[in-house]
């Protein structure tokens, strides 16, 4: 299976705006390394995020990095 890098841009609400796919790659180090890269590039001020996802086809990979996930439950002695 292949590795997608994306740029994900998100609204004010947290939910995803524009998805970006940068590139596929076979292996997990030519997509980490990209990855890095790009988030070296980025200001502090732009907007959005740089992810990997591990999935069969893209459009599975854009359907994961597009659904609303829920906040952890943080326990006492988490805080």
């Amino acid at each position: 299976m292949p590795y997608f890098v994306f740029h994900i841009e998100k609204d004010s609400r947290d939910h995803v705006q524009e998805l970006t796919l940068l590139e596929q790659f076979e292996n997990y180090k030519d997509a980490k390394n990209l990855a890095r890269s790009k988030r070296a590039e980025m200001q502090v001020d732009e907007p959005g995020k740089i992810k990997i996802m591990f999935a069969d086809t893209q459009e599975y990979a854009e359907k994961k990095l597009s659904e609303s996930r829920e906040a952890p439950i943080l326990r006492e002695w988490e805080k």
